[in-house]
């Protein structure tokens, strides 16, 4: 179940549910991928069934809460695509005000620290993630860094009688959180190894800078991003024989000294308001972004 947890603990049949969901989606894409379509068509139809179950159980569609609405609960049902699409902003606002009355601090065990920086980053709330994730108070990450620890401990308390291993990856998730949520960095399904590369980086409030990069197959990933007055400087760097979508919000985008449109590499693939979604061949590019 959610192992060693701060204060409160998910159900052991809801995380183990759904984690039956996820393995079952891996294996029938793994399925798809090596020919095996019958086997994809069986173990895509028990995965629909699996979510179904779980939905009918935990799911309150009024309240857009799962089960008693813990940490754990809402972020798990995020995080692995559980939530119907039409109640995904409802849970993911459930999740938000769940964690600011936990004080912005996990309330989590291991299954939960998996999924609940990324189920904030990726609905909306990527400034309350860096928050969550940068605090330095019972219960943190940074709890631990201000004691003296240069590993990942075993348990979220420092006087703790059993669970008490120094250096245990099993928290590490945050440094993953890192690439996909501050740094953007993703992998395309569709193009996998990094063929195509999907960035979506956070300029989170209460961080000035970040730099991330990803030594992929094709060569080094670079999403690199610093706060101004005004703007925001932006710099990619996509390897040869690969590519990039790129994501970004803004009021006014430059690329290189010049207007999205005018750059003739770049391919604007959807444009609505200040969104945009982009299309970068292999290079470096240089972008000010105006909120």
């Amino acid at each position: 179940g959610d192992w060693v947890p701060v204060k409160s603990k998910a159900p052991k049949e809801f995380t183990s549910s759904i984690y039956y969901y996820v393995d079952t989606v891996i294996l029938a894409k793994a399925a798809r991928l090596f020919g095996y379509q019958a086997d994809a068509a069986k173990y895509s139809a028990l995965a629909e069934k699996i979510k179904q179950a779980i939905n009918s159980k935990y799911l309150q569609r009024e309240t857009g809460l799962y089960g008693s609405g813990l940490q754990t609960e809402l972020s798990g049902a995020l995080q692995w695509g559980l939530v119907p699409e039409e109640l995904v902003a409802k849970v993911a606002k459930n999740l938000a005000e769940r964690v600011v009355a936990d004080g912005s601090h996990i309330d989590v065990g291991l299954l939960g620290s998996k999924s609940i920086l990324n189920a904030l980053s990726e609905n909306g709330y990527a400034d309350l993630a860096y928050r969550v994730a940068s605090q330095e108070t019972f219960p943190s990450w940074g709890w631990w860094i201000v004691n003296g620890a240069t590993t990942f401990y075993e348990n979220w308390t420092l006087d703790a009688g059993q669970d008490v291993s120094l250096n245990h990856i099993m928290f590490g998730e945050i440094s993953a959180w890192y690439y996909k949520a501050l740094a953007g960095i993703h992998p395309d399904e569709t193009q996998p190894g990094f063929k195509n590369v999907v960035l979506r980086p956070n300029f989170v409030a209460g961080l000035d800078q970040f730099t991330g990069h990803h030594a992929g197959p094709y060569g080094t990933i670079v999403s690199s991003w610093k706060k101004s007055t005004k703007a925001i400087e932006y710099q990619v760097q996509i390897p040869a024989n690969s590519s990039a979508t790129l994501y970004l919000s803004g009021a006014a985008i430059r690329v290189d000294s010049k207007r999205l449109a005018e750059n003739k590499q770049i391919r604007i693939l959807a444009h609505q308001g200040d969104d945009y979604r982009l299309s970068l061949p292999s290079g470096k590019y240089s972008f000010l972004i105006r909120k």
